[in-house]
């Protein structure tokens, strides 16, 4: 992990550019757990978060899909607390729920695809009768090498490096209340 002050903590998050505030985050997870309801209320799915910046999102989610379903989790990185990303590592696999299940990934956001298309293989190689996927923020990125679109997210940004809302700066600010772009990034 890499080391970080508290200075340089301070002064990234002094100098973000806030490209959306808490309320529009809040109504853009609203409209979105509208779009999910109406495609998944009667399929009984298994939400699985994907760890760690899914959590959030998964949060904002539950108490907004009134209907039954099941919650779980996976754990992949390629980031490791790292502002770039490497290769796939798994930390905790789909659960063995997910054979013969309509399942919805739910992650912080779609970048670069990589690490999501894997989340969706390893769900598929585990026998998930469906996958869907459900991200707060799609980044406008052209020409992804991984996964190129998700069937539901809230938000778009530019691509740049962001944070808040479940999104980190080195481990940090996955609290940030609101979505921000690191300066120059």
């Amino acid at each position: 992990m890499n080391a970080v002050s508290m200075d340089e903590l301070a002064r990234v998050r002094a100098e973000a550019d806030c490209l959306y505030t808490a309320a529009e985050v809040e109504a853009a997870v609203d409209r979105m757990a509208l779009d999910i309801t109406a495609k998944l209320a009667d399929r009984n799915p298994l939400m699985l978060a994907t760890m760690t910046g899914g959590m959030v999102m998964a949060s904002l989610l539950l108490p907004r899909l009134e209907f039954p379903l099941e919650l779980d989790y996976l754990h992949l990185t390629r980031y490791g607390g790292n502002t770039s990303g490497g290769g796939i590592r798994w930390i905790k696999e789909p659960p063995p729920g997910v054979a013969g299940r309509c399942v919805l990934l739910v992650d912080d956001l779609l970048d670069y695809g990589l690490t999501l298309e894997a989340a969706v293989a390893g769900c598929r190689a585990c026998g998930a009768e469906q996958v869907l996927t459900a991200v707060l923020v799609m980044k406008e990125i052209a020409d992804r090498p991984g996964l190129a679109r998700t069937d539901f997210h809230a938000l778009v940004t530019p691509d740049r490096y962001l944070f808040g809302y479940g999104m980190d700066y080195k481990h940090y600010w996955r609290n940030g209340g609101g979505i921000f772009a690191v300066k120059g990034r």
